[in-house]
């Protein structure tokens, strides 16, 4: 289970004193009983490995995110630090579908769904994000769908 290993690197990562790896994982681990309080469940119980994956996206996302802000506020060693965690984060992600990969799935469910006009793009758009989930970054999914109706 995910859940395993990411508490086994914790310790490697403990005996290793590698503390920002350390605090990387024990956010995620944080981040899992704040999700399960979230959903109303004890904060004893563990997350399916799915559940697991959605938040680490979640928060692998928010590191993108804080990258973007801090390189236009010029803190290039906030940067850093967050590209750090960020590849942390990844090694526990499944590899993402490349645009070309999911361009081909795009046109696909655009045919499937009959869409010809470029005011069903959300709907395309909206498919598209339920059957890719944690296998695609929505905004490669944004410009195959864009590109479609370009």
């Amino acid at each position: 289970m995910l859940i395993d290993t990411i508490k086994n690197q914790l310790k490697e990562s403990m005996v290793a004193k590698d503390s920002i790896r350390l605090n990387t994982l024990r956010g995620v681990l944080s981040a899992f009983t704040n999700e399960l309080v979230a959903k109303k469940r004890k904060p004893t119980e563990v997350l399916s490995d799915e559940e697991a994956l959605t938040v680490i996206l979640k928060l692998s996302k928010q590191r993108k995110d804080s990258i973007e802000q801090f390189k236009k506020g010029n803190r290039e060693d906030l940067v850093a630090s967050e590209e750090t965690e960020l590849a942390i984060l990844s090694k526990f992600l499944p590899e993402l579908m490349s645009l070309g990969e999911v361009f081909k799935i795009a046109e696909a469910k655009k045919a499937e769904l009959g869409i010809t006009d470029k005011s069903k793009q959300g709907l395309l758009m909206s498919a598209l994000m339920k059957e890719l989930k944690e296998r695609a970054d929505g905004s490669i999914v944004k410009n195959a769908v864009d590109s479609l109706f370009a």
